[in-house]
This record gives structure tokens, C-alpha cells and sequence, in this order.
């Protein structure tokens, strides 16, 4: 019979998905057949699986350290936010519909079916099923309706470990408040709880642990570390996205920082090589003088273009491409490196909008969302990166648009798709590039062929044995956090909570 386990915890952002994804790693390194499950998902990350279907990029990650292809069955609910009070709603990796949070809170229970329907099967195909809750249990407005967190413990009969984190302060109160806020019923699921994100001697943590314990009297399955990993992360919430500034590096790299932005993993592996930084600028002042500009996807281009335009940031970055220096576009981004986008249908708000005019070209937004593996080879380019031409990589598309130009300029790729179509992607004009395709830069041939071409742009020499393989980054990663986990936790506490599980 499956067994499951659940990770909840006391805010978002305590670790849940990190700590999912190492219980993943862990019991598939000990010869399980393990799969993650999140029920609901908010985020702007996502990824389309080999079916074509939209789900969570934090599943992905998990599935990875299962050694797991994703499956949108592992996330059958994603919510991409559109507004701060609306969300485009998808549904076993397609689109819905749009609904405000009123409509959707008020809805959301109709999709039990969908998500145990998923559950099940999942169920059916392996040993453990190690499902994450979403922001926190203790959001006492939203219990109703739940189906994220204690909602779905019971629906899938799941005992819960709590995980908070001490990095923020106040971690007793909060893992206090959160179990003291669940009723009867649903205190019997909580069988532990989890300290993350601690930095200095556990000794002087140990007596809180005990009074913790005769207050709630559930015990803490284990303390964990404050761990520096290179692991994708979900939301906006990502470390990542507050670094803008860097040091000491070969290779600056300027990510905009555009208030919708979405898919922002594409740009991690950068940061997995040593010498190069991502910073992510949201203000005129701290673009300075990068090596490459990258203009990042969005959840809604033509709101994010008027806010690059209002910030100054379109006019710092129409200079720097002045000079002859790289910028390069990704979905919204290359959108928005367009002439002309039009909106006839008011997918996003209607009307039409004058882009950066950096590429000779025109987006006009249709009602159909384009979403589908793909896998490519670079045309010939010219610019700095003109020595990727010829080199093939893999990725996918999640976008709403089509770009079309009649001047004659030079398309970046030819894409395959699922089916054994082909046809091309992106332009490029000089030094300006745009793709649809997200997770271009995980390709190894890509990643290092985009270093190299900048490394030698600044007359530094690139050393072939820079050359970085991001899947195996990735690999040593979770077996670092599996590594990680297993000796701040009580392990033979976690196995015997699934043997019981709710019995």
C-alpha cells in the first residue's frame, strides 16, 4: 500500500519545497518509487511537460530528485497570478480561465475530483507520495475551503511535519500558534515538526525544542541547517531575486527585474559557473555597465513594458544596446524588444503599445496559449554570440503571443516540436536576440558558448575547462540536500510516521 508523508509550514517560504524535494532524493537513494504532490500551486514559474502540459516549476524540482520525469499529475492546479487580485486558473496543465479571488475561493472546492483523480494514480504507480501544503495551515479565513494543506492531509489520509523557519524569528511562536489554530481533528495529523534555516550550536536550541514539545506535544523531527544550495526556486520569494549587486565576477549579468516576471529558473544556471552572477535590477541606477542584458518573460508583457518604460529602465537599456552591446530577450522579453504589440483579442488589456524597436517586428497576442516541448538548432547568428550557430539545445514554450516580421532579418532557431513539426524561433538584429523558448540557458552548449563569447567580448581568455554541465550540477545538489537532511533528522522518526501513517 503507498504511503505518504506531508510537509506544511508555519509562512511561505519556510522551506517547504527544498525539504519535500530532499525527502524525494532520500527515499528514492533508499530504493523507493517516490513522487511529489502539490495540489494547488500560486507561482509565475512553471514548465510544460513532454505532453504539453503547464504545471509548477517546485514539482519539477522535486521530480528531478525523485528521478522522476514531471508529470502534471504532481501539480494538477496551478494558479499564475495576472493582477494582485486575479489569477489565470489551470487545470491538469490547461488553462481554465481567468476568475478574481473571490470567484476561485468560492470554486476552488469543485476541483476535488481533479486533484484526488490525480493523487490516486500517482498512488497507484509508486511506493511513497511526499506531498507539500501551500503558504500556512494557520490562515484560519481560508480553512473552509482548504485543499492544499490540512484539506488535503485528510483527503489523502497524509500525517503532516511542520516546518519553520528560524531564520525569520520567532519560530516557536509560530509553530505554537500553528498547531494551536488547527481544530481537534486536525492537530492528530501533525506528528512533528521541523526547525530550518538555523545557523549556530543546536545545544543552546535544545531546551526551547523540549518546552516546545510539553506545550504542543508533538515532538521536532530534527533541526535543520541554513543550507547554500543551487536549487531551482518557486516564487518571488527567491533569494535570487534580491541580489543586485556582484563582485569579483568574470561575467555580470543584468536580469530586469519586471514587477509580473515569470520563468525567472531560466537564468539560474548562470549562476551555477563560477565567475558569473545574476543580478536582477529593477531600478535605472543599478543596470551600470553589465556584460549582458537579459529581458526576462512575464505573466503580462504590456503592464511590465509601461512599467520599463515609467522606471527609465527603457531608456538605459536602448543606450547600452546603442553601444553595441548584447541584449537578449526571453518570451515577454522578446515581446517587448518588438516594434509594435497589439492586443485585438484583450488577452492582457487590449489596445496597442509601441515596444523597444530593437527588433523589427510585430506581437500580436491571440486567445490560444502556445505550450510545447521543443527541441532546436541555432541558425547562423551574427553579433557576439554568432558562435552558437549551429549548436542544439532542448526546451519549452508558454506563451500567448505570435512575432511576426517582414524585414529581412535573421531568425535565431529552428524548433522541433512533439508532433515532428518544424519552424523557427526568435530574431536577431546585431547584438539583440530574442527566443520564446524557456530553458534555453540549461543547455551545456548554450551555457558555455554564452560565456565563452562574453568571457573573450572583455579580451579575457575562456578555459575549456570552464565548461559546466548543468544536469550534473543539479544531481550533486540533491544528493548534498539528501545529504543534508539525513543527518539533521530524525530519519527513523520519518519512516516510521509513513509506516503508521494515520491508522
Amino acid at each position: 500500500m503507498t504511503k505518504s508523508i506531508m510537509i506544511q509550514g508555519t509562512t511561505s517560504n519556510a522551506g517547504k519545497s527544498i525539504i519535500t524535494a530532499g525527502l524525494c532524493r532520500i527515499f528514492v537513494q533508499d530504493g523507493y518509487r517516490v513522487a511529489p504532490f502539490k495540489s494547488q500551486n500560486m507561482a509565475l514559474n512553471s514548465y510544460i511537460t513532454d505532453d504539453g502540459l503547464e504545471m509548477g516549476r517546485a514539482q519539477v524540482v522535486q521530480a528531478e530528485a525523485a528521478r522522476k520525469s514531471p508529470d502534471v499529475r504532481m501539480n494538477p492546479i496551478l494558479l499564475k497570478p495576472t493582477s494582485n487580485k486575479s489569477s489565470q486558473v489551470i487545470v491538469n496543465g490547461e488553462v481554465l480561465g481567468n476568475m478574481s479571488a473571490m470567484e476561485y475561493f468560492n470554486y476552488k472546492t469543485t476541483l476535488i475530483p481533479h486533484i484526488m483523480k490525480a493523487f490516486n494514480s500517482l498512488a497507484q504507480e509508486n511506493d511513497i507520495i511526499v506531498l507539500e501544503g501551500a503558504g500556512s495551515p494557520a490562515e484560519i479565513n481560508l480553512k473552509q475551503q482548504d485543499i492544499v494543506n490540512m484539506g488535503m492531509a485528510r483527503l489523502a489520509g497524509a500525517p503532516v511535519l511542520i516546518a519553520g523557519d528560524i531564520d525569520l524569528g520567532g519560530v516557536f511562536a509560530s509553530l505554537y500558534g500553528t498547531y494551536m489554530l488547527q481544530d481537534e481533528e486536525e492537530k492528530k495529523y501533525i506528528k512533528g515538526v521541523i526547525i530550518n534555516k538555523f545557523r549556530g550550536d543546536v545545544k543552546i536550541l535544545e531546551p526551547g525544542l523540549e518546552m516546545l514539545e510539553n506545550l504542543i506535544h508533538v515532538p521536532t523531527i530534527g533541526v535543520v541547517p541554513y543550507m547554500q544550495l543551487q536549487i531551482d526556486e518557486e516564487d518571488s520569494l527567491s533569494e535570487r531575486l534580491s541580489n543586485s549587486s556582484v563582485q569579483g565576477v568574470n561575467i555580470d549579468i543584468a536580469v530586469i527585474k519586471l514587477p509580473r516576471i515569470s520563468n525567472f529558473t531560466d537564468f539560474n544556471a548562470f549562476d551555477y559557473m563560477n565567475g558569473a552572477a545574476v543580478r536582477y535590477v529593477s531600478r535605472a541606477a543599478q543596470l551600470k555597465n553589465p556584460d549582458l542584458i537579459i529581458l526576462p518573460g512575464t505573466k503580462n508583457t504590456l503592464d511590465d513594458l509601461k512599467w520599463l518604460r515609467e522606471s527609465g529602465l527603457e531608456a538605459a537599456v536602448l543606450k547600452y544596446a546603442s553601444e553595441g552591446k548584447p541584449v537578449f530577450g526571453i518570451c515577454g522579453g522578446y515581446q517587448m524588444l518588438c516594434r509594435k504589440l497589439c492586443d485585438p483579442w484583450n488577452v492582457e488589456q487590449g489596445g496597442e503599445m509601441a515596444g523597444l524597436g530593437l527588433i523589427n517586428a510585430e506581437t500580436v497576442f491571440e486567445k490560444q496559449k502556445i505550450r510545447t516541448r521543443v527541441n532546436g538548432r541555432f541558425d547562423k547568428l551574427s553579433g557576439i554570440f554568432a558562435g552558437l550557430s549551429g549548436k542544439s539545445f532542448e526546451g519549452y514554450e508558454i506563451h500567448m503571443g505570435i512575432t511576426t516580421s517582414s524585414a529581412p532579418q535573421n531568425h535565431i532557431s529552428t524548433l522541433t516540436t512533439p508532433d515532428g513539426g518544424t519552424k523557427v524561433d526568435g530574431l536577431c538584429c546585431n547584438n539583440v536576440y530574442g527566443s520564446y523558448v524557456h530553458g534555453l540557458f540549461d543547455n551545456e552548449e548554450v551555457l558555455n558558448g554564452i560565456a565563452k563569447a562574453l568571457m573573450e567580448g572583455k579580451g579575457l581568455t575562456y578555459d575549456q575547462e570552464q565548461s559546466f554541465d548543468v544536469a550534473a550540477h543539479k544531481e550533486r545538489e540533491y544528493d548534498k540536500l539528501a545529504d543534508t537532511l539525513r543527518k539533521s533528522l530524525d530519519m527513523d522518526k520519518v519512516y516510521r510516521i509513513l509506516e503508521e501513517g494515520m491508522e
